[in-house]
């Protein structure tokens, strides 16, 4: 089939990220004779320059990793509510929603110690080795894409009157950055350097990584990040609010190794991280589908993957989270997800419908209960990561407007991705998050905000997402590795908020169920193939919206199947060719040793290299 790009073959290395210069980056370690352990690190901080609308050093990333002949591990570099929050705190202050902004949506940064115990434990190369390129993007500068400034755009008025550490940085010259022109943050280059040149004397590479984790959790770096927590900030609410972060916080956490959730499917194994993320998703997609599936891209296929979809979030609403055990052995299984199964009609399903796994009852939220009853009007959804790869303040249906031009910060924010296999076969893929230059102002001793996360959880006891001191909020971010009879051999994921576990759903299937390209997984195919969402549960973000019925397609989906599903009662929105999905993917045959890359053609600016 036509492919805007080649499926990328090689055997030296493949890397596959959502911006170029981190993907280039990355190269540039393994051809220094890295690994992909190291080549990601190196990356993920270019991300932190040159995608700062869609992650920060304050955010959170869950990761995947497969070393060569060693087992499949998560990662989870997804930080904790603080000890402070606490639903009672957030409704004492007449709160019926975590904000979408500001310091009381702050978890305890995740991102930076889950990529320095990467790096300790997997990688090889030294933390100048790898905090180099970031640094000298951030200093130097880079020509950012459109996004950046049409992002900042959103925010001016806020930076201007509210967020002034953020417009000192943002807002050069009294402007938003501009393509062609380079943009620079010496704030976070300063904030690097005092790190390396703090750890300088610690000793050898392992314990010099672990200093540079001390100063983050004890040092100057968790000093700022508490003042600034503990700052008024106005949020989402219109009013001015102190975070909970504290110093205890910070010192008390650890990124920690986690055994991933897995599920056989036509002789693959997709891998996940837990509950606390929505990665059980995918795997529930895989186990609600029939035997036989029709043909690939028919609408009784799109119906019955949409349908799917549902009934999977539904699940996720009512028993996914941190805050309490999770039923997923029978999630899971062959004999709930048969019974599951015999729900999918012929129709579309505008009920938010959650099982009972063991004969256990499900508990939505009250806010849930809610927007389920609304109906198709309530389409009040998030300001999180955006359900399309489009311009902030994009009108196409289906996509919620940015709110960024208000006072109170309300504006979208979005996600990165990062796959990488080495000529070993190690293999890792990331989805790094949050802390976005949208969620919280600039800290100004270090260049970067704090995160937002816990703007997932509700204020409502004993639900297993509710916010809770020392849980983890779930998280939307959910990075893939797939096996082949126990071997990996498939790392992928995308940004999107909800949307991730459906378009890499559409993704995978299409790797599984088409032919190969030049006697290996045709990745660029699957990535390129017309991708669709739907939002019938409730957002992840605020203000917690839904839509139930709605489908969005890509305009290049079949007119004859938009007409089916529109019979059928789907309510689909046809947005723009090439709007749904930012895929990225790394593959290594291990009978052959061959690599291969695709990446994301949509938003012009993900990119696979390798050679």
């Amino acid at each position: 089939m036509f492919t805007t790009r080649p499926t990328l073959q090689g055997t030296f290395g493949m890397v596959s990220s959502t911006h170029w210069l981190a993907s280039q980056s990355a190269m540039a370690v393994l051809e220094d004779g890295g690994n992909a352990y190291d080549a990601a690190v190196a990356g993920a901080f270019v991300l932190h320059v040159v995608e700062p609308h869609l992650n920060g050093p304050g955010g959170e990333v869950p990761i995947l990793l497969a070393p060569a002949g060693g087992d499949v591990r998560v990662l989870c570099g997804q930080g904790v509510a603080p000890t402070g929050a606490t639903v009672a705190h957030y409704r004492g202050l007449g709160l019926e929603l975590v904000p979408g902004t500001g310091p009381l949506a702050a978890a305890v940064p995740g991102a930076f110690d889950a990529w320095m115990l990467l790096l300790r434990d997997h990688g090889t190369k030294s933390l100048d080795d790898v905090l180099k390129y970031a640094i000298g993007y951030a200093e130097h500068g880079h020509a950012p894409v459109e996004r950046v400034g049409e992002t900042v755009a959103t925010v001016r008025e806020l930076f201007e009157t509210e967020w002034t550490s953020s417009a000192e940085i943002y807002l050069p010259g009294g402007r938003p950055p501009r393509p062609g022109e380079l943009f620079r943050n010496p704030a976070l280059a300063a904030t690097w350097k005092r790190l390396l040149a703090e750890t300088a004397g610690a000793g050898d590479r392992e314990a010099r990584i672990e200093a540079a984790r001390e100063v983050w959790r004890t040092g100057f770096i968790a000093d700022a990040l508490v003042r600034q927590a503990q700052r008024p900030t106005l949020d989402t609410s219109g009013e001015r609010h102190s975070g909970t972060l504290t110093a205890a916080d910070l010192a008390g956490w650890s990124a920690t190794y986690e055994t991933p959730v897995t599920y056989d499917w036509n002789g693959w194994t997709v891998c996940k991280a837990g509950p606390w993320s929505q990665g059980p998703v995918l795997l529930q997609q895989l186990a609600l589908l029939p035997p036989e599936l029709p043909r690939y891209g028919s609408a009784d296929y799109v119906h019955l993957l949409i349908e799917g979809c549902k009934l999977a979030m539904a699940d996720r609403e009512a028993w996914y989270g941190d805050a309490a055990e999770v039923p997923l052995g029978d999630l899971l299984s062959a004999r709930y997800n048969a019974e599951r199964r015999h729900l999918v009609g012929d129709k579309a399903s505008f009920e938010l419908r959650p099982g009972s796994p063991g004969g256990r009852t499900p508990r939505l939220c009250a806010h849930a209960r809610v927007a389920a009853v609304e109906g198709p009007g309530f389409d009040a959804l998030g300001i999180g990561e955006p359900t399309v790869a489009k311009s902030p303040a994009s009108p196409v249906p289906g996509e919620p407007d940015a709110l960024g031009t208000a006072a109170d910060g309300s504006t979208r924010g979005d996600t990165c991705h990062l796959d990488v296999v080495d000529r070993w076969g190690n293999m890792i893929a990331a989805t790094p998050s949050g802390g976005w230059l949208q969620s919280n102002p600039v800290v100004p001793e270090l260049g970067f905000p704090l995160g937002t996360r816990l703007q997932m959880t509700w204020l409502e006891e004993g639900l297993p997402n509710s916010l809770t001191p020392g849980r983890r909020p779930r998280t939307t971010l959910t990075p893939s590795i797939a096996l082949r009879d126990g071997v990996p051999v498939m790392a992928f994921g995308t940004p999107g908020g909800d949307q991730q576990d459906q378009w890499q759903l559409h993704f995978f299937l299409a790797v599984a169920l088409r032919s190969p390209v030049r006697g290996g997984l045709d990745l660029q195919g699957a990535v390129d193939a017309p991708n669709w969402h739907n939002d019938s549960f409730p957002g992840s973000f605020f203000p917690r919206g839904m839509r139930p019925g709605s489908v969005t397609v890509e305009s290049r989906t079949d007119p004859a199947v938009v007409e089916e599903l529109r019979r059928r009662g789907h309510e689909v929105t046809v947005g723009g060719p090439w709007s749904e999905g930012r895929l990225c993917a790394v593959a290594r045959d291990p009978e052959t040793g061959v690599l291969s890359a695709a990446a994301n053609p949509r938003g012009m600016q993900g990119y696979a290299v390798g050679r």
